[in-house]
């Protein structure tokens, strides 16, 4: 777990984590969006794959990515154990959806394969993400000793 929390502490990959959340992209798609190289993109891929966070298929000359959303329940489960208070929005735009708070659990069941519940899943999971990241950004430097 420590290396998904080490891998979305960059913000580059959290952009890239919240665009998957709509669903499956190529490479092009991802460096349009984000409006940096294709080169940067792509290292930012490979330390996503590596960490189990994205899958890649290829289709022809195309590489599509995809979220993989369970190393982020474990960021989320982690985060559900402390008491967070969730920032209220003065937006009128906020959405109509009542979505889960931070800490609340969201059950994996088939009803998350459907294109809303799966749609709202990723957003709760990108938005566990972005938290985390924001926390640890908080906390010093730790050092760990070698033993």
């Amino acid at each position: 777990m420590d290396d998904v929390f080490a891998v979305i502490a960059e913000a580059t990959r959290r952009q890239i984590l919240a665009s998957l959340r709509d669903g499956d992209k190529a490479v092009g798609e991802l460096v349009q969006e984000l409006e940096v190289s294709q080169p940067t993109v792509s290292k930012h891929l490979k330390v996503l794959r590596e960490a189990g966070l994205v899958s890649m298929r290829a289709q022809g000359q195309k590489r599509f990515y995809s979220l993989v959303p369970e190393p982020l329940q474990e960021v989320a489960a982690w985060l559900a154990g402390f008491e967070l208070p969730v920032p209220q929005s003065n937006s009128s735009l906020a959405p109509a959806v009542v979505e889960p708070a931070l800490g609340e659990m969201v059950p994996v069941t088939p009803a998350l394969a459907q294109a809303d519940g799966a749609q709202q899943f990723g957003r709760t999971v990108g938005r566990a993400a972005e938290r985390a990241a924001d926390l640890l950004s908080q906390f010093p430097k730790l050092r760990r000793r070698k033993e």
